[in-house]
């Protein structure tokens, strides 16, 4: 995994989106726990408004906050994306990106297309945008109800809606997965990232 002699190991923000059942997380957990990438690639750590829980720690899982903070740090332009979601606000910190690749450090993050969108515009030279998608938007049927075994009708309609408009975005993104067989797509997503980490 080193850089071929003379060549400076380039840094990187691994931006990964996808509909919600894609496996785009498993997906992104699965190379940060890759023994051939740890220590060349780190989780990128949110804000949140909500409360911590049982077994979480601040600054590994979430940088825990107050909504007033929160939105103090938006006001000031320190955050570069947010979300807001069941009431709390979900976002990453300028500051802590700017500090990890001063490091040297690359970052894995999971974002929504908007999110996306904001860190390709903040670091174009940077950002390595990947879109997971399901083979079939029955299988992604099948995966939602899978892990949400009580999700409603309407529920269930309403996320296979908003998967078939996030899809149509998939061509904006600089390489796409398509997460039939986990391994296989988790082996593609390192390819993609180790390719990208050896480029300067």
């Amino acid at each position: 995994m080193a850089a071929p002699a003379g060549r400076i190991p380039a840094t990187r923000l691994f931006v990964i989106s996808g509909p919600s059942g894609s496996g785009k997380t498993s997906l992104a957990h699965a190379v940060l726990a890759d023994k051939q990438l740890r220590g060349r690639i780190s989780r990128s750590v949110s804000f949140t408004t909500r409360s911590r829980r049982t077994g979480e720690k601040d600054a590994r899982d979430y940088f825990f906050i107050t909504p007033q903070r929160f939105l103090a740090m938006r006001r000031e332009k320190k955050i570069l994306e947010w979300t807001r979601y069941l009431g709390y606000y979900y976002g990453t910190a300028r500051d802590f990106v700017d500090r990890q690749l001063a490091r040297g450090r690359s970052l894995v993050l999971c974002l929504d297309l908007k999110g996306g969108a904001a860190l390709k515009k903040a670091f174009p030279d940077q950002a390595v945008t990947v879109f997971v998608k399901p083979p079939a938007m029955e299988a992604l049927r099948q995966r939602i109800l899978g892990r949400c075994r009580r999700i409603s009708p309407v529920e269930l309609r309403r996320r296979l809606a908003a998967a078939r408009t996030e899809m149509k975005a998939a061509a904006g993104y600089d390489h796409c997965v398509v997460n039939d067989d986990f391994d296989q797509a988790a082996a593609e997503l390192k390819k993609i990232i180790v390719s990208e980490l050896q480029q300067r």
